[in-house]
């Protein structure tokens, strides 16, 4: 791992790739300053367009953009109260505020640090964490990774704040689309309707970028004569001794909350961010402030959402389990380049791991002088009218979506998916399941043939393997969870 470690440091040496990065990282500060965007959506429309880069180049530039993206959104909800992500959503609520009494630069400045101290933790403890549990997961068979893939897909009940029961219907609709195609042990042509495009499956970056960019272009569309408040603002400014002082136990607290968060399968930034606001709140001697500009609310959401983007990649890269949405379609882009993400990873090409951490730090850094001095310019994007946007948002998606293997089917089936996302939203659905169904569904899928051929048909065998059986009874807990919880709620409530 030393060797590893030196040569993936070494690599980021090349002024070519450190470029690459630095693009990725103001790419990603203007999507997620623009009201509508997300990195998510960013990776999206740019993975087909990073086929001809070299795979490190290419991931570099996919996870800039995600660390940077993450944090942008912190501009937008601080300067107009519209959260440029879902992951700033939280950062509203004081951020706000604090702009209309005069203090957006104050404000900027300590989601600034706040986000940069989150992410660099994050990507430490990714650089520790992700080695010892690909080494854990080299032990893993057929067995160990079929019920690996079943948690993933039961942690789906919590990744948006919607219904659970929503959520894993939407997933299952993404196993649903994984079984398109040509069954390899079998030979049997499954949902393909005669069409021969059909019989290699569905493939899965059209359809990431139909349910994120065309279906956030068709909701945006009702709103494109809406109105901001906007609130002006004369320079970012770094948070004082005062502030540090007030805030450094909160910004450390929502470190580790958003690197655990970011961990957990299917969880993500927004969640974190959430959950670091709410315990800032709970822990704070100032309670009463909140909601009306408390600069620990901006802090807790800030530290947590970015620190879930390294935590994130943890179980990406050593299990080939996405984080989070953004992250998936990150591992949809792996296997895009031909780089199954995994134990096997971290053996054969550990450089190439290092790499990409190094290149996330480097992005943390980054962003961190763009938010100080940049943040201003990057606050005037939000002038930019939809009505010149998403226009260009769906010209993007379309060249994207038949760039990858010059097919119109393709085109068709990102359409199609669109206009799906567009009538789940519409429903209360949330369309990260659906991907990551999409994703998981051969690992699910191939994994499972395997073990029953294994085991001839004997599901008992399954209780032979000890982590298997783990891996069983908190996918049991991942479905059943909310529904305790939420009946243990009611049930104190009604006390």
């Amino acid at each position: 791992m030393v060797e590893g470690f030196v040569a993936g440091f070494g690599a980021l040496l090349d002024p070519y790739l450190l470029l690459v990065i630095f693009l990725g990282t103001v790419g990603g500060v203007v999507i997620g300053a623009l009201p509508g965007l997300s990195s998510t959506m960013a990776t999206a429309l740019l993975v087909p367009f990073t086929l001809t880069m070299d795979p490190l180049q290419a991931i570099a530039l996919l996870a800039a953009i995600y660390c940077a993206g993450t944090y942008a959104g912190a501009i937008t909800a601080i300067l107009i109260n519209t959260p440029g992500t879902s992951a700033a959503a939280a950062t509203c609520i004081d951020g706000f505020p604090m702009a209309q009494r005069g203090e957006a630069g104050r404000a900027l400045g300590m989601a600034t640090v706040a986000s940069t101290i989150g992410g660099i933790f994050s990507v430490i403890v990714l650089m520790v964490a992700a080695p010892s549990l690909a080494r854990l997961a080299y032990q893993f068979t057929a067995p160990e990774y079929f019920a690996l893939a079943l948690f993933g897909l039961s942690m789906l009940a919590s990744v948006s704040a919607g219904s659970s029961v929503k959520n894993l219907m939407a997933g299952v609709l993404g196993l649903l689309l994984a079984t398109v195609g040509m069954d390899l042990m079998t030979g049997v042509e499954r949902f393909t309707f005669g069409q021969a495009e059909m019989s290699e499956g569905i493939s899965f970056i059209p359809v990431l970028i139909g349910i994120f960019a065309v279906s956030e272009l068709l909701v945006q569309s009702s709103a494109l004569h809406r109105v901001v408040d906007r609130v002006t603002m004369t320079a970012v400014k770094l948070p004082s001794r005062a502030d540090y002082k007030k805030t450094w136990k909160t910004i450390l607290r929502s470190c580790g909350i958003g690197t655990f968060i970011g961990i957990l399968p299917a969880e993500g930034a927004t969640v974190a961010s959430l959950i670091g606001y709410n315990e800032a709140k709970r822990w704070s001697k100032n309670k009463e402030e909140f909601g009306k500009g408390a600069i620990e609310g901006i802090a807790g959401a800030e530290a947590a959402n970015n620190a879930a983007t390294g935590g994130a990649m943890v179980p990406t890269l050593a299990l080939g389990i996405p984080g989070s949405a953004t992250t998936a379609v990150i591992l949809g882009a792996f296997l895009v380049l031909g780089i199954r993400p995994g134990p096997h990873l971290f053996t054969e090409q550990p450089e190439f791991v290092f790499a990409i951490f190094g290149a996330m730090l480097i992005a943390n850094i980054m962003f961190f002088f763009l938010g100080m001095f940049g943040a201003k310019l990057f606050a005037r994007l939000t002038l930019i009218p939809n009505t010149f946007l998403w226009p260009s948002v769906f010209v993007l998606s379309v060249v994207g979506a038949y760039s990858l293997d010059q097919s119109m089917i393709d085109v068709w089936i990102m359409i199609g998916a669109g206009l799906l996302g567009f009538v789940m939203r519409r429903f209360g659905f949330s369309v990260v399941p659906v991907a990551i169904g999409l994703i998981l569904g051969e690992l699910v899928e191939t994994n499972l043939k395997r073990a029953l051929a294994r085991f001839d048909g004997d599901l008992t065998q399954f209780l032979d393997h000890p982590i298997a059986l783990l891996l069983f009874v908190l996918t049991i807990l991942g479905l059943c969870g909310p529904m305790m919880f939420d009946h243990l709620q009611r049930r104190w409530n009604a006390k």
